[in-house]
C-alpha cells in the first residue's frame, strides 16, 4: 500500500498536481487515496529521502521547491564526481560490468513512448550505478549515494516535462558505454561530461524559482 501511495504522490509532485511548497497533510492524503495514515507516513518519509518532500519539525511535510540553485549545485557536483568515476571506470570495467550495462541498454531500447517517468529514471540510474561500481572508489561511491535521491527527483521532473526518454535515453547512454569501452580515461571523462549536459540543459529551460523565492 505504501508503494501505491508513493507512486501516486511522486507523480502528483512531478506533474504539479501537488505544488512546490504545498503542505501535505497526512489525514487529507489518506482520505483522498482511501488508505490509512500509515502508508502515507511511510511514503512521505521515502519522498523526503529522495529530496521531493521536506518534513519540518512541528509543521509537517511540504513539497520541496526545486530552485535554480538546486539544479546548478547538484549538476556541478554530479559532473565533478561522475567525470572522475568515468575516468577510473574506463580502465577497470569487467565483462560483468559491460554485461550489466548492455542489459540496461536493451531495456532502454525497448521502451515505448508510454514509458512511465519513474521507470525511465530507474533505468537511467541503474546504468550509472554500474559506472560507479566499476570505478572502484569507496568515497566516490558514497558521494554518489549521497545525491542519488536528489538526482532521481531531478530526472523525474525532467522526464515529466520533457518526455523524450524513449528517443534520447538509449543513444545517449550507448555513446557513454562505447566511450568507456575504449579504455581511454580522458575520452571517458569527456563523454561523461557531455552526457550530463543534456538533462541539465533541459532542466534549465524550466521556469524554476531562485533561492530567494523559496517559500518559508
Amino acid at each position: 500500500m505504501a508503494e501505491y501511495v508513493l507512486a501516486v504522490l511522486r507523480e502528483q509532485i512531478a506533474t504539479g498536481v501537488l505544488a512546490p511548497g504545498q503542505h501535505l497533510r497526512e489525514m487529507e492524503l489518506a482520505a483522498s487515496l482511501d488508505v490509512s495514515r500509515g502508508p502515507v507516513r511511510e511514503a512521505l518519509a521515502f519522498l523526503e529521502s529522495e529530496g521531493q518532500v521536506e518534513i519540518r519539525r512541528h509543521r509537517g511535510a511540504f513539497v520541496s521547491v526545486l530552485t535554480q540553485v538546486d539544479v546548478e549545485e547538484v549538476h556541478t557536483f554530479r559532473a565533478a564526481i561522475e567525470s572522475l568515476a568515468a575516468e577510473r571506470a574506463s580502465t577497470r570495467m569487467t565483462p560483468a560490468h559491460f554485461a550489466e550495462l548492455d542489459r540496461v541498454l536493451d531495456a532502454m531500447k525497448e521502451t515505448s513512448g508510454s514509458v512511465a517517468p519513474q521507470e525511465a529514471v530507474r533505468l537511467d540510474l541503474a546504468f550509472h550505478d554500474v559506472l560507479y561500481d566499476a570505478a572502484d572508489h569507496q568515497r566516490l561511491s558514497r558521494a554518489w549515494v549521497s545525491i542519488r535521491s536528489q538526482v532521481f527527483f531531478f530526472l523525474h521532473t525532467r522526464n515529466v516535462n520533457f518526455p523524450d526518454f524513449p528517443t534520447v535515453g538509449y543513444p545517449e547512454h550507448y555513446e557513454l558505454r562505447m566511450a568507456l569501452a575504449q579504455g581511454d580515461p580522458l575520452l571517458a571523462r569527456a563523454a561523461a561530461e557531455d552526457h550530463l549536459s543534456g538533462a541539465y540543459t533541459r532542466l534549465r529551460q524550466l521556469e524554476l524559482p531562485t533561492e530567494s523565492d523559496r517559500p518559508e
